[in-house]
């Protein structure tokens, strides 16, 4: 065994050790952001003239109405997160998401960049961090993407 070879043991050692775990990680991200967006939606459908008057009132919303972006903001947070879940269009499900999530902080941007709500764009921050990285990645061995695909193969 060369030092070269000898060098690289241990980072060969942790490929085996950790690549098997890959598919649960991004099933754990998948259903951890999905799980957000979902509760967020959730609550916009079963409290509306709540979420109108936010709309209309505390969140700006770039380029669409209130109303409109009401609408959109509910179906995003609802359509995205559920193909995410079963892993359907993956990485078109979380770039959609990921879309969600950009105009969520661009629309409550005077309440999340202000002192004090380090935490709250934190949360934002994470959300796009592993929707990113189901983007690039894509959404694992666990999901309907993988399935389809390998029937095709």
């Amino acid at each position: 065994m060369s030092a070269l070879d000898s060098s690289y043991a241990p980072d060969n050692l942790a490929i085996r050790l950790l690549n098997p775990l890959q598919p649960f990680f991004a099933l754990g991200a998948r259903l951890f952001v999905s799980w957000q967006f979902l509760k967020s939606g959730y609550i916009k459908v079963t409290n509306w003239d709540s979420t109108i008057y936010l709309f209309e009132n505390e969140y700006h919303t770039p380029l669409l109405a209130p109303h409109v972006a009401a609408v959109t903001g509910a179906f995003g947070e609802l359509f995205f997160p559920a193909l995410l879940v079963v892993g359907l269009f993956g990485r078109l499900s979380a770039m959609g998401l990921f879309a969600v999530n950009v105009v969520a902080v661009v629309s409550y941007s005077q309440v999340l960049l202000a002192e004090g709500s380090e935490a709250a764009l934190g949360q934002h921050i994470l959300w796009g961090t592993l929707l990113l990285f189901l983007i690039v990645f894509g959404p694992g061995r666990f999901s309907l993407d993988h399935l389809l695909n390998r029937s095709r193969s």
